[in-house]
């Protein structure tokens, strides 16, 4: 397993995973660019969460809405004015930090407090004989703790030169704005009412003061969210079915019970009634971190885009003639750092019986990025590699599959291995030349290293019953 986020960092850029941006010149701190098998893996998470949020249920529906919105969108959720982290810059070598997070190393939970409160806690500290002091270079020569606003501006349609508060576009700082602002499109055009779900996966943009954790914290992500619109009285029975929902989610897909938890957060937003983040335990962060969040929003969002709008965002129950504005629950987790949490769990160096190691992602079947390798047992032999190249040509229809004929069959399994491939199928002389074993295949799995016979003609039913 990986023991810092560090090594993880490197691992990922090794194996093609995740790269830093832009690196050649030097690179864009906070943003990451996905390889090959990064991306592939991203798509079979972002699948796996879509077939169990939507495909899996009649009461929730997908839609992509747009980066760019309405300013005016933002000032009704209160992110122009609220959406903020506090910040603290050190006078001598001008580095900038989150306060929360300094006053981490203090053993003090700041989260989301308000800046008098953080900057009370500061002055606490100073008075018992604690003084602040900056991670980079030690001063204690520091800023009080301000706000710093984590939206992206942007402009459309106006030149640079006179962007003003007026003209102002932003990237969207989350995604279930969008999904607000279709509330209406959606129960006119689809045949859904409340209760009902909307779910979206797309990318938002926050201006952190300090991007740290590799993929962790970023300034460029993706969500996963979905908002459940119902009646006030369903709110509590709602809210409890995603919680556990959710949580069986991630068991689902191979995280073990052992490594979840539930954190109930105490300090509450004003529109909501009850907010708990689902927390997995990092062996590289060698902690419990968020990587979910559930919230029970009221009807705080599509009230103040009524109210900013104009247009009337309740419903009437046709049922009961009762007209409302439905309350909302929300789960929303972040794909990258879900990502991340898969791969810091499937990660394994293990003893093997020969004295040696290996290095083994034992991810999901279902989300692993490649799920079969094809290798002819040597490459300089024209038939072995052309009787290589029809397996991978007949299993490529149906999977994503990876030739390979680079180097010695062990090495080819141990870069499988690290990549978290499940099978790994091999064409040798028997296949070609054995009386009794011709027309079979060797294929050896992932998890146990065992290796049986598979006849070609088979091998496609073999490996959809074994990756399920």
């Amino acid at each position: 397993m990986f023991t810092s986020i560090d090594k993880i960092a490197s691992w990922a850029k090794d194996k093609g995973f995740i790269y830093p941006s832009s690196e050649i010149y030097g690179k864009l701190a906070g943003v990451y660019d996905y390889g090959y098998y990064g991306t592939l893996l991203k798509e079979n998470i972002k699948n796996a969460w879509v077939k169990d949020m939507v495909q899996a249920r009649k009461d929730i529906v997908l839609i992509d809405s747009a980066i760019f919105m309405h300013p005016t969108t933002w000032k009704a959720s209160g992110h122009v004015d609220n959406f903020d982290d506090p910040q603290i810059d050190c006078k001598h070598c001008k580095a900038r930090h989150r306060a929360d997070i300094l006053l981490e190393d203090y053993g003090i939970n700041a989260d989301k407090l308000p800046i008098d409160e953080i900057n009370k806690i500061i002055a606490d500290l100073k008075e018992k004989g604690t003084t602040i002091k900056c991670p980079i270079c030690g001063s204690t020569e520091l800023t009080p703790a301000k706000k710093f606003s984590l939206m992206v501006k942007s402009n459309l349609g106006a030149p640079t030169d006179v962007l003003s508060e007026d003209n102002v576009v932003y990237l969207r700082a989350e995604t279930c704005q969008g999904i607000y602002l279709n509330y209406k499109n959606v129960l006119n055009s689809t045949r859904v009412a409340p209760p009902f779900g909307i779910a979206q996966v797309g990318k938002a943009f926050r201006n952190e003061i300090i991007a740290r954790q590799f993929v962790f914290r970023t300034r460029e992500f993706e969500q996963m969210e979905m908002q459940y619109f119902c009646h006030p009285d369903l709110v509590k029975e709602k809210y409890e079915e995603f919680k556990e929902y959710r949580m069986n989610w991630y068991k689902k897909y191979g995280i073990p019970s052992e490594s979840l938890r539930y954190y109930k957060h105490l300090k509450l937003a004003h529109y909501a009634s009850e907010a708990y983040d689902i927390e997995y335990k990092f062996n590289s962060l060698g902690d419990f971190k968020e990587i979910e969040g559930l919230h029970a929003r009221g009807n705080w969002d599509l009230s103040q885009h009524t109210k900013f709008s104009g247009a009337k965002l309740d419903y009437l129950d046709p049922k009961t003639n009762e007209r409302y504005t439905p309350n909302v629950v929300e789960t929303s987790c972040g794909l990258n750092r879900v990502l991340l949490a898969f791969i810091d769990n499937a990660h394994k160096t293990e003893n093997l019986e020969d004295g040696s190691t290996r290095d083994v992602l034992k991810i999901d079947t279902r989300l692993a990025p490649i799920k079969v390798a094809v290798f002819p047992l040597l490459k300089n032999k024209p038939d072995l590699v052309n009787k290589a190249t029809q397996v991978y040509d007949i299993l490529k229809e149906d999977f994503m599959t990876e030739f390979d004929d680079n180097g010695n069959i062990g090495k080819r399994y141990r870069r499988q291995d690290e990549i978290g491939t499940p099978f790994c199928v091999t064409v040798d002389f028997e296949t070609l030349e054995n009386e009794e074993l011709k027309n079979t295949v060797t294929v050896r799995n992932r998890d146990t290293m065992k290796q049986e016979r598979i006849s070609i003609d088979a091998l496609d039913k073999y490996l959809k019953d074994n990756l399920k």
